[in-house]
């Protein structure tokens, strides 16, 4: 098998870091304070398993019953916990394509196959995606997804799952930066689930937290397939922390929206069509300029994006939405490269 390829992380040099969706800004100045207080009390005993506080936090938030909710070392790890649980040797995985490459991977990992189903042009899904099949155990919808940006409406999600034989899980990694969200869509239907990750709107990237949003009597057979103590006992308190200062959250999330937007425009001012989106990136491509010539040119400026080839699709650049500075640094280096002039 080929495993995952994560994003480049270079350890040497200054680079700005435009290719994982990190977010460009530090994260609530609570979630230091309570790392540290956790680092005091000691590391000799063993986490939570169930990561408790942070559950009472995440339902008050979500307006749910705490055991509604199961925490993992990143959503990465509600992704492998899931599929663990639902899918076994000779089964089937339904994904949809252009999407997260991951998906395929943990499938390969259980023995099991993964159905890719090709988003049409205009980035809805086929019909195709909610049928049938026999050996169909699970399905993963990223909402909004990458590399595009783009979401199904909750309409289309409700029938999905009305049609679909198996469990259906909504990865919402970059949900609080759309227009809406699938977390009450739970309680209307057993199937669908909910993922969530601290990474990207809590600028915790580094602190590797997740959750799952699903009905209790889910939950309770999910755990019993997690890992012991699969999340610490810093990142639990610094996760707490961080989804308990909502003030925090709702002003970075207007910030990185609002820097979305012009760096929108701006690169359409540079002649890239770029699709409208919903999270903290943006994918573009160029009607002359091949991706893949422009992505080694800006890494060799030292300008990090993520270059994305899709069998029967195409490549393009997604780029993270940085800083007004990280911004401004990669639009006039694309400028000069294109040899066209930057408003």
């Amino acid at each position: 098998m080929q495993g995952y390829t994560p994003g480049e992380q270079p350890q040497g040099g200054a680079f700005i870091k435009l290719n994982t969706n990190e977010n460009p800004y530090p994260c609530s100045i609570d979630v230091l304070e309570a790392v540290y207080l956790a680092l005091a009390r000691g590391l000799q005993k063993y986490p939570d398993p169930m990561a408790t506080t942070f559950r009472k936090a995440a339902a008050r938030v979500h307006n749910i019953d705490p055991d509604w909710i199961l925490c993992g070392n990143g959503s990465d790890d509600i992704l492998t916990i899931l599929t663990r649980a639902f899918v076994g040797s000779g089964d089937l995985l339904r994904l949809p394509t252009p999407s997260y490459v991951l998906y395929k991977t943990l499938a390969q990992i259980q023995g099991a196959q993964s159905e890719e189903i090709r988003f049409n042009d205009d980035w809805t899904l086929p019909p195709e995606f909610a049928a049938s099949r026999p050996q169909l155990k699970l399905a993963f919808l990223p909402n909004p997804n990458s590399p595009s940006g783009t979401m199904v409406a909750r309409e289309a999600i409700l029938d999905l799952a009305d049609k679909l034989p198996c469990p259906l899980l909504i990865d919402e990694a970059y949900a609080d930066f759309a227009s809406f969200n699938c977390v009450d869509l739970v309680a209307q239907n057993e199937k669908i689930m909910v993922s969530r990750t601290l990474s990207k709107s809590y600028a915790l990237a580094g602190l590797r937290f997740g959750y799952l949003i699903a009905q209790p009597q889910i939950i309770h057979d999910l755990v019993k397939v997690k890992d012991s103590y699969n999340c610490d006992s810093l990142s639990i308190a610094g996760a707490t922390a961080a989804i308990n200062d909502q003030q925090w959250l709702a002003e970075n999330v207007a910030q990185i929206k609002a820097t979305r937007q012009r760096l929108t425009a701006a690169l359409a001012e540079l002649g890239f069509s770029v699709l409208p989106s919903e999270a903290n990136f943006v994918w573009c491509t160029h009607p002359s300029q091949p991706a893949q010539p422009l992505y080694a040119a800006l890494k060799n400026e030292r300008i990090l994006v993520r270059y994305m080839n899709y069998p029967q699709w195409g490549d393009g650049l997604r780029i993270s939405v940085g800083s007004e500075s990280e911004n401004m640094r990669l639009l006039q280096t694309l400028a000069r490269i294109l040899g066209v002039k930057l408003r």
